[in-house]
């Protein structure tokens, strides 16, 4: 009878013959036949359960292991020159293996993100484990560079567009794809940097006039990499995708849902309808629909489509486009809940107490019908007693019933006590030659408000729904404030005479008191800015630490699918959970839940740095033909380089260099956020009033620099001389010695 191995024996085979895996190859180097084939098969089998090993097709390999041949992402180049990579088919417990790339004369040049596959060698180096070798390049993500094309005699540079001033990029000769000079480019690295000098690039795009209207948005988003044009495959399947019918659906098509948005939005995917319930146990009560797009029914896992939502994780807007999370058939038409036309939608029917207090609600699988696509202004006129042609008809069996519900929860939202910053929101209003045409701030509205309060109703409903089917989701978190940020809060409210209540368990409601008593006083944008800037970041996890800025213990986004896709998740969790098809949350998703969380939380941020450096692109383009006016604003933040202002008209924000303050030194107090003058005592702080004069606005760059004239109504006053730092401190120091003097002196005349 032939001996079967150990266990130990079949691990020390496997680790020392990695490319013969195949339970095949094990039984020939032990000399196992025949029946003896299963008591092998059963040890693989043990060693597998017990995660000793990895079945991998036909073959087996050590999960704390890579395969011989494996898919690499090259990683930037260190200190000395050396080419490290990423294994992307690491799956092992332990610390991710470090692989160096042994290049040959024969292979081509790789560069930071490029995607190979290569042959593995174990080594026990001090800096490395693994020795790869290139067998081909299977698609690359090189670093990519926009910028204004600056030609010379051989090519010619890339000076980058973004505020930071980071390094220029040389451009060979036969890589500037016949880019002109002062042109806007995409580029992106050409190999690996160089040791010294500067880095090389190749240009891949050319974006056209930096200085056109057009390309404001373009630039933001060809420098966040947000992703603006769909593959062709993911167009294929949006193209193929037919509208979903009633089957298996509750017929909500005779119900007055209505959606309300902005006058220029571009989808709609969220409606709602209430009545007063008519349940005698709830006198004063309303029944709220909220109906939301389904698109989990087109968007299914795993697709092309799939992929590509995930990736791009949500829609970035600017005031001239929009770069969607989904294809035009899909956000603008199929998934659109177009008035007069049937969707698929998934609702939820809550009902409310007198007092705005959810006391039950179910979740429905449905096919709508919308009534009507209102916009916020014409629904709030039709309230205040100006009705339209549209608005008319609806009011009092539609519109009103909408506001009494909100009425009552307004009363739950007093008792909760969100909080309330009052901050308003910069409107750019642009002509259609796609340039500024005046600077604005949004209007507020109860209509704005009552779809808000509707939404997070329905958003908490899918929270608690999942969280008591036990099902995984994504929740909406956002963490209380860290205590170092409440003390700064703490003191800026100190210094405008104000209180924070310390030594208790902070709430939004003790929040919401200092933001009542700044409310109606100059310094009331200020508390607001500070409140604001206090706040943790919200964050999308698969575990729940509630949200702090709403006052709600569960939250979840289900109300917005068409354009982020934590809300795809929940509808997928909703499916899944209420059994109502095979389209719901797969293991596959639900084992990456986490890593989806964190990709899309940066997603989101991506798009939030986009669209902010945009504004501020178009806000310097609106303010270059009035530099040399003069503005009133505040200091909104304070830096060793100078001191940051908003300005009142507009809420653009502008540098004041440091070296603008004066003929005199400035110190840099950190911890305060003050700067002060050595000569002439200023102190310039967050929240002071100031006059300043425009005297450069830089639109490529969204740059708005700064002089400034006044403080609180007074004049800047001057230092006495553009001495030397090291002779003031000569000066102080011979100071402090004369006072010493004076001191020892005075102390000697005493004991006379």
């Amino acid at each position: 009878m032939t001996r079967i191995p150990t266990k130990q024996e079949v691990l020390d085979w496997i680790s020392a013959n990695p490319t013969l895996t195949s339970k095949r190859d094990i039984a020939k180097a032990f000399g196992i036949k025949g029946a003896d084939r299963i008591d092998l098969k059963r040890i693989l089998k043990e060693l597998e359960a017990e995660g000793h090993l990895e079945k991998r097709k036909r073959s087996y390999r050590d999960p704390d292991r890579l395969p011989p041949v494996s898919v690499l992402q090259v990683k930037a180049p260190n200190a000395d020159g050396d080419l490290f990579a990423r294994p992307l088919e690491w799956h092992g417990e332990g610390v991710e293996p470090i692989v160096l790339i042994i290049a040959r004369a024969s292979d081509p040049a790789l560069g930071e993100g490029d995607r190979i596959l290569a042959r593995l060698t174990v080594v026990h180096e001090e800096d490395h484990n693994y020795e790869a070798r290139l067998i081909r390049r299977i698609g690359t993500n090189p670093r990519k560079i926009v910028g204004i094309f600056r030609k010379g005699a051989e090519g010619g540079r890339i000076v980058p567009i973004d505020k930071a001033g980071s390094t220029e990029w040389l451009v060979a000769e036969g890589a500037a794809l016949g880019a002109r000079d002062g042109e806007l480019v995409e580029a992106e690295q050409a190999g690996p940097k160089n040791r010294m000098g500067l880095p090389r690039a190749r240009i891949v795009e050319r974006l056209g006039d930096p200085t056109a209207p057009k390309a404001v948005s373009l630039i933001a988003i060809h420098q966040h990499g947000i992703p603006d044009d769909f593959p062709d495959k993911v167009i294929a399947e949006a193209d193929k995708a037919k509208p979903v019918g009633l089957k298996g659906r509750e017929d909500l098509r005779d119900m007055p849902l209505l959606t309300i948005d902005p006058s220029d939005a571009r989808d709609h995917d969220d409606a709602c309808y209430a009545h007063a319930d008519d349940d005698p146990k709830n006198p004063g009560g309303h029944v709220i629909w909220v109906a939301i797009a389904d698109v989990a029914a087109y968007v299914r896992p795993g697709t092309a489509l799939d992929r590509e939502a995930r990736k791009r994780g949500n829609s970035s807007y600017f005031p001239d486009r929009v770069v969607p999370m989904l294809p035009d058939r899909l956000s603008g038409d199929l998934c659109s809940l177009h008035e007069g036309v049937p969707r698929a939608c998934i609702a939820v029917r809550m009902q409310i107490d007198a007092n705005g207090n959810k006391i039950d609600h179910r979740f429905v699988r449905g096919l709508m019908r919308s009534a009507a696509s209102l916009n916020y202004a014409e629904v709030q006129e039709a309230i205040d007693g100006h009705p339209n042609d549209r608005t008319g008809p609806l009011l009092e069996s539609v519109l009103k019933p909408l506001y009494a519900a909100y009425a009552a929860l307004k009363k739950a939202r007093a008792d909760r006590q969100p909080l309330e910053l009052d901050l308003p929101e910069r409107k750019i209003v642009l002509n259609d030659k796609g340039e500024v045409e005046s600077v604005a701030f949004r209007e507020r509205l109860d209509a704005h408000r009552l779809i808000e309060e509707f939404m997070i109703l329905a958003n908490v409903a899918a929270a608690e729904t999942l969280i008591a089917k036990r099902s995984p989701l994504l929740f909406r978190v956002h963490e209380e404030p860290a205590p170092e940020k409440l003390e700064s809060l703490r003191e800026t409210a100190q210094a405008a005479g104000l209180n924070l209540a310390k030594g208790q368990v902070l709430q939004t409601r003790h929040l919401n008191a200092l933001l009542n008593a700044a409310a109606g006083t100059e310094d009331a944008e200020l508390i607001n800015l500070s409140t604001l800037r206090s706040m943790a970041q919200a964050y999308y996890s698969p575990e729940n630490f509630g949200h702090f800025g709403l006052a709600l213990r569960n939250y979840a986004h289900f109300t917005s699918p068409i354009r982020r896709y934590a809300d795809l998740i929940v509808h997928r969790a909703l499916i899944s959970a209420h059994g109502w098809g095979k389209d719901g949350l797969t293991e596959d998703e639900i084992a990456r839940l986490e890593e989806t969380a964190t990709h899309i939380s940066d997603t989101e941020r991506r798009s939030m740095m986009a669209e902010r450096d945009t504004t501020d692109r178009y806000l310097a383009a609106y303010l270059s033909e009035r530099v040399g006016n003069e503005f009133t604003g505040r200091i909104s933040g304070i830096a060793r380089f100078g001191a940051f202002v908003k300005m009142d008209e507009t809420g653009a924000d502008g540098l004041v260099p440091v070296r603008s303050l004066g003929r005199e030194f400035f110190h840099f107090d950190r911890e305060a956020g003050t700067l002060m003058g050595s000569d002439s005592g200023l102190i310039i702080a967050i929240g002071q009033r100031v006059t300043v004069r425009l005297t450069e606005a830089t639109p490529v760059t969204g740059g708005l620099e700064l002089e400034l004239l006044s403080i609180d109504d007074q004049a800047l006053p001057r230092g006495r001389g553009p001495a030397k730092r090291s002779t003031r401190r000569k000066a102080a120091s011979t100071k402090r010695k004369k006072d010493k003097i004076k001191r020892k002196v005075e102390r000697k005349r005493r004991q006379r």
